[in-house]
């Protein structure tokens, strides 16, 4: 099929592009990589009265450091994250980790981060990142700039916050230290299917304990979650305990390859962590109190609640790798 009939704008600055979407009457779209907006045109499942291409709008295409964060501008493509050196320090490993588990490289060559969230499929690797982190999510419209918390702003599938005359402009996330280990974990049916459960993890350690900890689930509801059962369970473990269970380094620091199988070596009968293991409890709180999979095709919810435990402890120990690959010594500890 091809699109419906539409009128197209390709403003040249921010303030041409709201003031297109200030035509409110009007179903009107912004076009940004547009991997799935186009798709959705061609299925006639969207049928805009005008699409606004912000590709031209100089200063978009840009990340900036800015007092302990990073902003991400509207037209960032997914493939800059594939160095880990596009954002200093652990977010920048965790977004390369991240990266790659998104569709494949003609895909992240064209799709944004930012399209990634403004269009909150339960299923991004991004907006589980952004409601892990805290992220603040930059709009604009002809009332000026405003901002909305991560934890705020997804409603939904394809539902947010942002009203149909704003513009997203950018993505703030902070900055993580390095006394902070990253991990990210995603099953999925195919290489290149959406996932059925996707795990971000940042857990920052000081003296041998976990003091903060952020888990972030993709597809585990009808919107990015927060894990805060799990983290509560997380706070003041040990990770030396965590490191004596023999495949506590099996996901290595660096390894951002994707995983298609929950169940992979270090996760067969046998090989798991301990019942008692904070990992394991935590991925069990996870499964449990935070997540409320839907019932979807292959993978009904007890099944996805099976998965978000596994993933949610072998993420764990990817970030405890990653935090001892890299983090400076600490009273002795790496």
């Amino acid at each position: 099929m091809k699109p419906a009939a539409f009128d197209y704008v390709a403003p040249h600055t921010v303030r041409e592009a709201v003031d297109a979407l200030g035509d409110t009457w009007r179903d009107v779209r912004v076009l940004a990589g547009g991997q799935s907006l186009i798709l959705e045109m061609h299925m006639r499942r969207i049928c805009p009265d005008l699409v606004v291409d912000i590709n031209h709008v100089a200063g978009l295409d840009r990340i900036g450091l800015d007092d302990g964060t990073v902003r991400v501008g509207a037209l960032v493509r997914h493939q800059v994250f594939e160095s880990p050196q596009a954002v200093p320090g652990p977010l920048g490993r965790l977004c390369a980790n991240a990266v790659v588990n998104i569709a494949h490289p003609p895909i992240r060559t064209r799709g944004t981060l930012v399209g990634s969230i403004a269009w909150a499929h339960p299923a991004s690797e991004w907006c589980a990142i952004a409601v892990a982190l805290d992220a603040v999510i930059e709009v604009r419209s002809s009332g000026g700039v405003r901002e909305i918390a991560a934890r705020d702003f997804f409603l939904g599938p394809l539902q947010t916050a942002r009203a149909p005359d704003e513009i997203i402009t950018s993505v703030r996330f902070p900055l993580l230290g390095g006394s902070t280990g990253v991990g990210f974990v995603e099953h999925r049916r195919t290489h290149f299917c959406f996932a059925q459960v996707a795990v971000a993890a940042a857990v920052t350690v000081h003296d041998g304990l976990i003091v903060d900890a952020r888990i972030g689930l993709a597809n585990c509801a009808d919107r990015p979650v927060r894990a805060r059962a799990a983290e509560r369970v997380l706070i003041g473990a040990d990770v030396s305990a965590a490191n004596d269970h023999p495949f506590a380094d099996a996901a290595l620091a660096g390894d951002h390859q994707p995983v298609d199988h929950p169940f992979g070596d270090a996760d067969l009968a046998g090989n798991r962590l301990p019942a008692d293991h904070p990992f394991a409890r935590a991925g069990r709180a996870a499964a449990d109190e935070d997540a409320a999979p839907v019932d979807e095709p292959y993978a009904d919810p007890e099944y996805r609640r099976q998965v978000i435990a596994v993933l949610v402890g072998r993420t764990l120990r990817q970030a405890v790798a990653d935090w001892r690959s890299h983090a400076e010594p600490e009273g002795g500890l790496r």
